[in-house]
């Protein structure tokens, strides 16, 4: 089969080709109407249109690869987010590479090296500890880039959750269960979102009375293992036993369920669990794990677009994106607090 050109897309979207040419290179200063984009677009997935990515990269020196930096390979955050970027990345004829980033195997070098041998056009960059120094490093480097999930302190380009406002509605569903005593599993001490998370739990606290608690705060980081060691150091220290659990991720979440199972303390019957993030797996174990969820695809869809605007020269006026919480979900893992 003939493989379509784009004389093909222009005569099937009934556009001149220059118009059919603009449209599905991403030219954002293009005059087209939705619906002509829409059409375009449509004539380019129905006639399984392939742009010669080749050619375009010798033409203007681009690769049209972006790259995103993650450090977590089965953390489902991650892996909404990179759905959500290569979709939007997809629509604008670019690929995207995953580029793992061991945060226990510093490589100062990493962006640099990605930087000089040009294998892509720009970075969206995530990372338990990402912040001003890494910032200011590809700021010098000139390297077009956007923060994704962290919300930090000096970057020209983020975007990432409304933290506080989660953990608050998280930490409300408990206290509107009659719970009181609420441990936090917190993230990374120090951490960007960690900080913000714990503001949430200490501003519902305060709104509805209750005195907070140092002892109760306990950090797990953002794995089945951190969660599961922070919930054994939980039960050997904190007397009287918490009737609740509030999880900075559904990671720690799980391994923190792990032990609870173990040591036969009933859930919810005895401790209530809720944690921020959704994913399928939040219903698959035992039991179903009560959620707000955060809205990752969206975040690695908008920090995808917001880049290709940095990298074609657009958009330089920097831009902070704060997505809100999208929803409570109820689910078997809390309950009312035993009178």
């Amino acid at each position: 089969m003939r493989k379509a050109t784009l004389a093909d897309i222009a005569q099937h979207a009934r556009v001149d080709v220059s118009t059919a040419s603009r449209v599905l290179r991403g030219d954002s200063g293009q005059r087209v109407s939705q619906e002509t984009r829409a059409r375009i677009l449509a004539s380019a997935e129905a006639l399984e249109y392939v742009p010669n990515m080749l050619a375009r990269g010798l033409k203007n020196a681009r690769s049209y690869t972006v790259g995103i930096t993650i450090p977590q390979l089965d953390n489902p955050v991650f892996y909404d987010a990179i759905q959500g970027a290569a979709a939007a990345l997809k629509n604008r004829g670019y690929s995207l590479v995953i580029n793992y980033v061991n945060p226990s195997e510093k490589d100062e070098n990493l962006y640099k090296k990605l930087v000089q041998r040009r294998m892509v056009d720009g970075l969206l960059v995530s990372g338990f500890d990402t912040g001003e120094d890494l910032e200011k490093e590809l700021d010098e480097l000139g390297f077009p880039h956007v923060t994704l999930n962290r919300d930090v302190p000096g970057a020209r380009f983020s975007v990432s959750h409304d933290n506080q406002s989660a953990a608050m509605i998280a930490v409300d569903h408990l206290l509107e269960l009659g719970h009181r005593r609420i441990v936090h599993l917190a993230g990374h001490q120090g951490g960007v979102n960690a900080m913000a998370r714990l503001a949430g739990y200490r501003r519902a606290l305060e709104r509805a009375g209750v005195a907070y608690d140092e002892s109760l705060v306990e950090l797990a980081g953002y794995t089945a293992a951190g969660g599961a060691t922070a919930m054994k150091r939980v039960l050997e220290r904190v007397s009287p036993r918490p009737t609740a659990i509030f999880a900075a991720t559904l990671m720690s979440a799980a391994g923190a369920l792990q032990v609870m199972h173990e040591k036969g303390i009933a859930i919810p019957g005895e401790m209530s669990v809720i944690s921020l993030h959704d994913a399928p797996f939040a219903s698959l174990v035992y039991p179903p794990m009560t959620t707000v969820a955060l809205a990752n695809e969206e975040m690695g869809r908008a920090a995808a677009e917001l880049l290709l605007e940095v990298i074609e020269g657009s958009h330089n006026v920097p831009r902070r994106i704060i997505l809100p919480p999208v929803c409570l979900t109820r689910r078997a893992s809390t309950a009312a607090a035993k009178a």
